[in-house]
């Protein structure tokens, strides 16, 4: 029975990822609707694959759609251990953002042996950026940012001015990306964002 319960208390990856739901984002900012990591995880795998797709279809691309997919899924889940910090401190100064990436590193770490032996290797890679995953990780970048800027705009559609600095800072840091993916997306997709449910039917 002893065995039986450390077995289990070793293996509270899933466990842990349940939390997701529970961390609100944009703490320093006055609200209409909460927003928490889970939620914006979903919307930026969606996003990540529809910009995977896009680079396919129509810049000759070779992504794997359903694997940007999952890096968007699982990019915040180190924040279940360390927490979302808010953007304006994360990147104060060079020196705040290497800590917060380490310290996001060894979450990751925490994560993965949370998982049995023979899981933990598959789910490194969604955790562990990979070398030959450098592209995947800037559409998934770009669809954070994308995901970020829809919130701004949903916000703005309840009447909340709160967001609106927000929006134009995150608009401009999805140019200077320079993903061609994320330029079509915005261009072709996001206005429609601005519609009422109405509009969208």
């Amino acid at each position: 029975m002893s065995d039986s319960n450390n077995h289990t208390k070793d293996h509270s990856f899933f466990a842990m990822l349940a939390r997701m739901k529970y961390i609100e984002r944009w703490a320093l900012m006055r609200n209409s609707v909460s927003e928490n990591i889970s939620e914006h995880s979903l919307e930026v795998a969606i996003v990540a694959h529809a910009l995977a797709l896009l680079g396919n279809k129509r810049l000759g691309k070779n992504y794997n759609p359903e694997h940007v997919a999952m890096l968007g899924i699982y990019h915040d889940c180190t924040e279940i251990i360390t927490g979302d910090m808010p953007t304006p401190i994360k990147y104060e100064n060079p020196d705040i953002q290497s800590a917060y990436k380490q310290i996001e590193k060894e979450a990751a770490y925490r994560l993965l042996n949370k998982l049995p032996d023979d899981l933990r290797k598959e789910y490194e890679p969604y955790f562990i950026e990979q070398p030959q995953d450098k592209e995947a990780h800037i559409l998934v970048k770009a669809a954070d940012k994308i995901s970020a800027l829809i919130k701004c705009i949903e916000e703005e559609k309840t009447g909340n001015q709160e967001f609106g600095s927000a929006k134009q800072t995150i608009a401009q840091s999805i140019k200077q990306l320079h993903c061609p993916e994320a330029d079509i997306f915005t261009e072709e997709f996001l206005p429609l964002y601005q519609m009422t449910l109405d509009e969208l039917s």
